[in-house]
Parts: structure tokens; C-alpha cells; sequence
């Protein structure tokens, strides 16, 4: 944790308008929209560039930007930061093996799975091993090739890193042993191994301005949805309902919810864990 420079203090709520001068600042240079998100959320993740950087003020932090532009880095990297693990909350995990997997593979066709909200990876590869490992304890370890997982994320080093496939030990606190020993090599850092990657791609996409994926079978979109205001949290689930096959999954993190419309759309499968199902047609 950064400590606080000499006489630092967190910008007040009275620097609205220097405030709202950073976030088109942002958004003029690096593309990215502030105004979607939480107002304090906002204000903490910036400020925390600034403590690192000893800035008092948003106008010197913006000065900060235009002599350094390395700094920007750091700073989407701290806005769109979403701490993840492999196999994170083993109870989802168990849950998407036992309600969703067999479903998903009773036809034919391709599987369509979207990671929203990706960052290094870490949930997409997963989807892919656990599914690879059903598939083998089943008998029917071909089936892998049916497989299509796409992660998306707006952070273009967040994505390189998920491409890169390389974790430290920090990624891997909740991943079961016999995991380990099979998807993986070396550590730290761990490498994953070419079988997993072969299912799954990686693109840059802004889950609120970009064009959504569509015909999915399972969206995962977990502890990315609370960052955002109500509004925005309507709007990307309606575009997750239209972005699934009529039957499709939608797995959201477990201090998430369903808000407005979106109660009535989805069907509940497990409320613990926090999957939801759009009807079949």
C-alpha cells in the first residue's frame, strides 16, 4: 500500500469542476469514459495515482499527465483494476461444472463463451480447463475443439498480459493442485500450457460503447458491474440479454445483483452463486 507523501491530502468534494476537467481530459486522450462510473469509486482510484505521485491537486495531476505520458498507464491500469485469480470462489466454479456444462453441451454446434471485463485472463483460461477437464472426465475430451472462449477488456496491457499466458504466484492462491500440475509449467511465474489457450482469444472492447458479442451461451461479467452507476448497470445487463442464445447463462460476482428490468428477464439457477439464465425461446 502507497504511503501518503508529507502533507498530502485526498481532493475534497469541492473540486468538482477539476474533477470533471481530469475525466474529459481522459476521455479526449485516451479514450476512455469516466462519466459511467461511481463518483467515489472514481475519486479513490485517481487519488490514488496522485498520493503515489505526490500531488495535491486534480489541475496538478492533469499538468502531471501532459509532462509524462507514462503516467496514463499507471492511471487506466488503477481505474480498470480488477483483482483476479485463477478458479477464484471454487463454490461458482463447482456450481458452472454441475448446472451450466452439460447443458451447454448437449447439442452439436459451438459452445460461445464471453469473459467481459477479462483483464489478465485468469477467468477465461479457467473456463477453458475446467471445461477441457469435464469434457475428458466424460469421455469425450474431442469435444474441446467446440470451445469459444473471447475475453475482452478496454486495457490494452491487461489483454497482452492475458495473451502472454505468464501468472505469479498471486493468480494461482485458489487453484486445486491437480490443476496445477496439469495446465501449467514452471512458477512463478507459471506458464500455462498451449492446450487451454487453443479456446480462448483476446480482444479490446468497451463493454458500454463497444459493439457486444452476440449468440453467446455464457457470459461471465463478475465484480465488474458494481463500478458502475445504476443506469449503466441497466444497460449493460439488457445488452448481456441480448448478447446470449435464447437459453443461455449469465454468471455475475456474488456481491452483484440483478437490478430493474433485468429481474424479469433473467431466470435465477442458483442465487448463491449468482447465475442467471435467459429463457429458452
Amino acid at each position: 500500500m502507497s504511503t501518503p507523501q508529507p502533507g498530502f491530502s485526498l481532493p475534497m468534494e469541492g473540486d468538482d469542476e477539476e474533477l470533471e476537467k481530469l475525466k474529459r481530459k481522459i476521455e479526449r486522450d485516451r479514450g476512455f469514459n469516466c462519466q459511467f462510473y461511481k463518483e467515489k469509486c472514481l475519486r479513490r482510484r485517481i487519488a490514488v495515482r496522485m498520493r503515489a505521485r505526490g500531488q495535491q491537486t486534480f489541475a496538478e495531476y492533469s499538468a502531471l499527465l501532459d509532462r509524462d505520458a507514462g503516467e496514463y498507464d499507471h492511471l487506466l491500469d488503477t481505474l480498470t483494476i480488477n483483482v483476479t485469480k485463477f478458479f477464484r470462489n471454487a463454490e461458482t466454479w463447482a456450481a458452472i461444472q454441475e448446472q451450466v456444462l452439460p447443458t451447454l453441451f448437449e447439442g452439436r454446434g459451438p459452445v460461445r463463451v464471453w469473459s467481459a471485463g477479462s483483464a489478465s485472463g485468469e477467468e477465461a483460461y479457467t473456463c477453458s480447463m475446467l471445461t477441457r477437464a469435464w469434457l475428458a472426465g466424460q469421455g469425450r475430451a474431442a469435444e474441446a475443439s467446440r470451445l469459444q472462449i473471447t475475453g475482452t477488456d478496454i486495457d490494452r496491457r491487461s489483454l497482452d498480459a492475458a495473451r502472454l499466458g505468464e501468472y505469479p504466484d498471486l493468480s494461482m492462491g485458489e487453484t486445486p493442485p491437480e490443476m496445477l500440475s496439469r495446465w501449467f509449467t514452471g512458477g512463478p511465474p507459471w506458464t500455462l500450457r498451449p492446450e487451454p489457450r487453443q479456446n480462448v482469444t483476446f480482444e479490446r472492447r468497451d463493454l458500454i460503447s463497444g459493439e457486444p458479442l452476440s449468440g453467446q451461451q455464457l457470459i461471465f461479467c463478475r465484480n465488474v458491474v458494481i463500478y458502475f452507476d445504476r443506469d449503466i448497470q441497466e444497460l449493460l445487463f439488457k445488452r448481456f440479454y441480448d448478447a446470449l442464445a435464447p437459453g443461455g447463462f449469465l454468471v455475475m460476482g456474488k456481491v452483484e445483483t440483478l437490478i430493474g428490468e433485468a429481474r424479469l428477464l433473467f431466470k435465477p439457477i442458483n442465487n448463491r452463486e449468482r447465475i442467471f439464465r435467459r429463457p429458452p425461446a
